[in-house]
This record gives structure tokens, C-alpha cells and sequence, in this order.
């Protein structure tokens, strides 16, 4: 699962009981910051152990995220769950080699340091091709691919005939993605869950959402991924971010700032049924599900021909 083209890369075995949530999009503006603090603090307030981190060193969203929480939590003397939360800096060296290997090795203290001490770890990843971004996805137990629903990401995915809107072609990144997945079967047998997210989705269906819809449902028998709604055009959503809260926050007025609005109500259900299209292993029900997941890939003596597997 660590393949990096190093020879020194920590066996899959000594990454400990951890499940990695990765949210991947090769293109900015999906909304992967915003899912991936979510995640975190629905799994926090589950009393699950999380940590996060952050790969895109120049950007840096996450990271800003969490700061913004913690200042506001100690602004307002509020009981706000922080995960605990790290970030890789960009290498700069004169060799890009040798500032893959800084970047590998910065990401492997990160890993050995909190492998055990928690139950999930949330991984927030550049909106770009990138050494990190491509060893994040390796790595992963669930992947969140964030898309806006438009034809300019779904491009992202596939390329479409302009006209008939069948699939020509599957993108760089979800040619990457399914390599991923059979890595990580041939590696440790782990089938990984690639969950694609309909962000920023009209509230009053158009003719372009259903051309989309037939595209993604198309592409995922060809993938294997499967689709959820994500999170909608919400102001919302926008306005948690200076002050670092979420959806699942209290919202009372001394906590938001202001008074809540059916807005607030409204983001809140669908963070919820969104958290529960993932189906993570929070509890024993998740748990059985994922360990049926790795006794099926055990069973499988080599990687499987495409189509995909679907991930339950």
C-alpha cells in the first residue's frame, strides 16, 4: 500500500488498526476541505479518536479550518471537539526527488505517530497531481471524491461524447484511483470504498443534473465507485468556515454568533444522511461490514478484471 518508488516505505502491517478516510480531487473547489472537517467532527462526536492532515501545503484549507475552530472555541469559552490535526509542508529542494523523499518521510512520522492512537484519520488532499496526493490515495480505506455537479468536473472522472453523453474515455485521475485500488489488494488485500460526492446540487432539478446523474450511474458500473449527494449550494456552509464551526455544532447563538436559522436545520439533515452514504465502521454493524470486505479480497488470488468490484 506504500508504493513509492522507495525502497525504505513502512509495511502495511505497522499501520495499525486506523481507517483512513482520503478526500481526492484533482481539481479545486469541490469542497474537500469542508467534507473532510465535517467527517471529522461527526466522527468526534461519535467519541471516536481522529486526527487529520492536511497535504496541501499551500493552500492549506484544513489546517486553517481547525485554527479557526480552536480560536473561536476559546473565544467564546465553548466546549468544541478539535481532532488533533497535522500538516506536511512542501519540500523544497533542488531535486524533485529529493523533495519527494522529505515529503515521504514528514508523512511517515505523521502516520507512525498517530497509526495507533486513533480510530480514524481524515486526509485532506491538494486540488492537484502531486506526489503526496497520489501516496494519500494509496493509503486509503474510504475515498471521498468531491464533484461539483457540472460537466467541468465530471471531467475530472471521464470524458463524454458532447452529444450522445456516452463515456469515450476514464480521466488520468480515475485511471489513478483504480490502480490505487488494485495496489492495495495486491499489497494487503484491503478493498478500497471510493464514494463519489454530488456537491453544490440545485435544489430544483434541471435537465443538465439529469444528464450528469446518467453519467456518473454509467461510469460508476464502470469504476465501481459508488455515488451519494454531498453538500449542496448552501451559504451556510460558507459562513462556517471563519469561525471553524460545522452543520453538526450546536446551534445556539451564543455558539454560532447568531440566530439559527432553518438553514442551519436544513445543512444539518444533510451532513447526517451524507455521514451515512459513507457507512463507516463506527460501529459493530461497520465494523462486520469492513472485515467482510478484507476476508473477500483474501479470497481473490489475483486483481480482479474490470469492471471493478463495488466496495460495501
Amino acid at each position: 500500500m506504500w508504493e513509492t518508488g522507495f525502497s525504505a516505505k513502512p509495511a502495511a502491517s505497522d499501520r495499525g488498526n486506523a481507517h483512513v478516510i482520503v478526500c481526492g480531487n484533482e481539481k479545486g473547489g469541490s469542497g474537500k476541505s469542508t467534507t473532510a472537517m465535517h467527517i471529522a467532527v461527526a466522527l468526534l462526536k461519535q467519541d471516536h479518536r481522529v486526527a487529520t492532515v492536511d497535504l496541501d501545503g499551500r493552500q492549506l484549507s484544513l489546517t486553517r479550518y481547525v485554527d479557526n475552530r480552536r480560536r473561536w472555541s476559546a473565544r467564546g469559552s465553548l466546549d468544541l471537539a478539535v481532532p488533533q490535526h497535522f500538516h506536511v509542508p512542501p519540500a523544497r529542494r533542488d531535486s524533485v526527488s529529493d523533495a519527494e523523499s522529505e515529503e515521504f518521510a514528514h508523512l511517515s512520522r505523521i502516520i507512525a505517530e498517530i497509526q495507533t492512537a486513533h480510530d480514524f484519520v481524515v486526509i485532506d488532499t491538494p486540488g492537484a497531481d502531486s506526489f503526496l496526493n497520489r501516496l494519500a490515495h494509496r493509503i486509503a480505506d474510504t475515498l471521498i471524491t468531491p464533484i461539483n455537479d457540472s460537466f467541468i468536473d465530471f471531467d475530472v472522472l471521464a470524458r463524454v461524447d458532447p452529444l450522445s453523453h456516452e463515456i469515450v474515455e476514464v480521466s488520468q485521475y480515475a485511471a489513478a484511483v483504480r490502480e490505487a485500488r488494485r495496489e492495495r489488494r495486491r499489497t494487503d488485500g484491503t478493498v478500497l470504498d471510493w464514494v463519489v460526492l454530488r456537491n453544490r446540487m440545485s435544489s430544483i432539478t434541471s435537465r443538465n443534473e439529469q444528464k450528469i446523474d446518467r453519467c456518473l450511474r454509467d461510469l460508476s458500473m464502470q469504476l465501481g465507485f459508488r455515488i451519494a449527494d454531498g453538500i449542496s449550494e448552501r451559504v451556510i456552509f460558507r459562513e462556517f468556515f471563519p469561525i471553524g464551526l460545522t452543520a453538526l455544532d450546536d446551534f445556539e447563538e451564543h455558539v454560532l454568533g447568531s440566530k439559527p436559522t432553518l438553514s442551519h436545520l436544513a445543512a444539518r439533515q444533510e451532513i447526517r444522511q451524507l455521514l451515512s452514504a459513507l457507512r463507516l465502521p463506527t460501529d459493530e454493524r461497520g465494523h462486520r461490514r469492513a472485515d467482510a470486505r478484507r476476508r473477500y479480497a483474501e479470497t481473490v488470488s489475483r486483481p480482479l478484471a474490470m469492471p471493478d468490484i463495488f466496495a460495501g
